[in-house]
């Protein structure tokens, strides 16, 4: 991304993919490509440098749009202070049932940890889908379901509501994004959360 200055002030972003007239001169889009950082400068044109120091994961916060600013010979794009994304679920209020738009108490937004923990439930069921067969032999011809998968399922049921609690008592946003952050010790990567076992771990 590109921008006009012109009497030290930005005048137009330009996104480098057409050309531009400045000061009656008509200049084709390889000025963006083709043209020196100098030779572009000359004639008031300068590549955003972007400055990502407030900006954060889009997963856990809500940006705001980039700001652009010129000085020191540069145009520089930034971001303000990101918004944590809501933790918990907004509810329709008692003003909100009155305007008819919907029942008081119920979901109005699914906050992040109702959306968490419907993800760690689905991925729970997909492992278990996996081996469902073993059920389903044994309940249509009395096969002996092996110890070995037995304890697979028992383990995913176990890690799964060991995971919905942690997201359940994690007390803000930057808490659940510590959960799912991943570190390595020793070589190891891992994450507070933890992962849902598989059959063969």
């Amino acid at each position: 991304m590109f921008a006009l200055v012109e009497s030290g002030s930005i005048t137009k972003m330009l996104s480098g993919n057409r050309g531009i007239t400045i000061g009656g001169n008509k200049y084709s889009r390889a000025i963006y490509t083709l043209w020196t950082k100098s030779e572009r400068e000359a004639i008031g044109i300068y590549e955003v440098v972007w400055d990502n120091t407030n900006k954060k994961d889009e997963a856990w916060y809500i940006n705001t749009n980039a700001s652009y600013a010129f000085g020191s010979g540069k145009v520089t794009a930034s971001y303000g202070s990101a918004t944590a994304k809501a933790h918990a679920d907004t509810l329709f209020t008692a003003q909100d049932e009155t305007d008819g738009l919907g029942t008081e108490g119920e979901v109005k937004i699914e906050g992040l940890k109702t959306k968490l923990i419907r993800g760690v439930k689905s991925k729970a069921a997909n492992i278990l889908a996996d081996t469902d067969w073993y059920i389903v032999r044994k309940a249509d011809a009395s096969t002996a379901v092996p110890s070995s998968i037995t304890n697979h399922r028992a383990a995913v049921r176990t890690k799964c509501a060991e995971m919905e609690t942690a997201i359940t008592n994690a007390a803000d946003t930057p808490a659940l994004e510590t959960l799912y952050t991943y570190t390595i010790t020793d070589g190891v990567q891992s994450r507070p959360l933890g992962q849902l076992p598989t059959l063969e771990s």
